[in-house]
């Protein structure tokens, strides 16, 4: 494997850009995919991001936290999954930006996403709940990496469900976007194809995304930064790049359901990089050591998750070109905390 711990400065700069110019390429693509297929497969805008998109372009960041686990970096490991959540919360903010008609809170709220927002909160609880007893381990194990993924997997079924049958849906609004209802048996005779596409695009984003990691973790070292630092910010700000296109090109298109499924999906699925990184990290459990860095980003995303559920639900509406009171919030929360952890740290 390529040491890029060696590489001058410019060079780990110069490829970081054209792996990032990559990401934008494909990024858009697989969005675009992703859209047709969540209009042909009558899955949704919401639940295809919530699923497919942000499960595909979390595999860089659970890649690296499992390979940081296992070499036993924990520190790293921990704090790559939990300053994503973080950073992936604040893309919804500058998704908000992007989106010039209206607040996104106010227009794309939804079922699903407000469901997930929810199911999202309940998982960061579980690792709250497994702080209070970090010793605690099976073969080394912590009992909340299995009910984690549990409860991840029961929680995916109910969105589906949730999607399928709603028990009730927020008031459409002139800002609520309308999706188009399933297309026929006939436009739909080359899906195969498109989920090819999606794949082929989707594997490409994780790839680069992965390489992006290992260029930020020297990079991030070259300033002196702790480990949790440096996975905090980032590492997981380079693995969490793939969200931020796909949310910006959602919003462009108009498919406002699918950005904040992607944010928030894939928010989801990296609360199980702890689970991963517990299993892979063979030392005892991996709560056992999680310091206060980890601590704090665990707790600034439960804040910053509640903020946008809270936006979601009461769905104050501002004028065009205006974002909303939770994204600035949201912006705040997060820079807030880089601040505080680049100080202490």
């Amino acid at each position: 494997m390529t040491d890029f711990a060696n590489w001058p400065l410019a060079f780990i700069v110069t490829a970081f850009a054209m792996l990032a110019a990559i990401i934008g390429w494909f990024g858009v693509k697989m969005t675009k995919t992703a859209r047709d297929l969540a209009h042909s497969t009558g899955l949704g805008e919401a639940l295809m991001g919530a699923l497919f998109i942000g499960a595909s372009t979390s595999l860089s960041g659970i890649t690296l936290s499992v390979s940081a686990a296992s070499a036993g970096y924990a520190e790293l490991a921990v704090s790559n999954g939990l300053g994503g959540i973080a950073a992936q919360t604040a893309f919804l903010a500058l998704a908000d930006i992007a989106y010039r008609r209206a607040n996104l809170e106010h227009a794309a709220a939804s079922a699903e996403n407000l469901f997930m927002s929810a199911f999202l909160l309940a998982l960061l609880c579980i690792h709250a709940v497994a702080l209070s007893f970090p010793v605690v381990s099976i073969f080394g194990i912590h009992p909340a990496t299995i009910i984690l993924v549990i409860f991840y997997l029961f929680g995916i079924h109910l969105l589906a469900r949730t999607h399928d049958m709603p028990m009730w849906l927020p008031r459409k609004t002139k800002d609520t976007p309308l999706e188009p209802s399933n297309q026929s048996r006939s436009e739909n005779r080359h899906l195969w194809r498109l989920w090819l596409n999606f794949a082929g695009y989707a594997a490409i984003v994780a790839l680069a995304g992965w390489s992006l990691s290992q260029l930020a973790v020297p990079l991030g070292e070259k300033t002196g930064l702790s480990h949790g630092v440096v996975g905090g910010v980032f590492t997981a700000v380079s693995t969490s790049i793939p969200e931020l296109v796909v949310a910006i090109t959602a919003v462009r298109m108009g498919a406002l359901n699918l950005a904040v499924g992607d944010i928030i999906g894939g928010n989801a699925f990296d609360t199980l990089f702890i689970a991963a990184s517990d299993v892979a990290y063979r030392e005892g459990s991996i709560y056992a050591v999680m310091t206060n860095i980890e601590q704090f980003w665990l707790a600034n995303s439960m804040l910053m998750t509640s903020v946008l559920l809270l936006g979601l639900i009461y769905r104050q509406r501002y004028g065009p070109g205006n974002i909303g009171l939770e994204s600035v919030t949201l912006l705040v929360l997060y820079f807030g905390g880089v601040v505080i952890i680049s100080i202490v740290g």
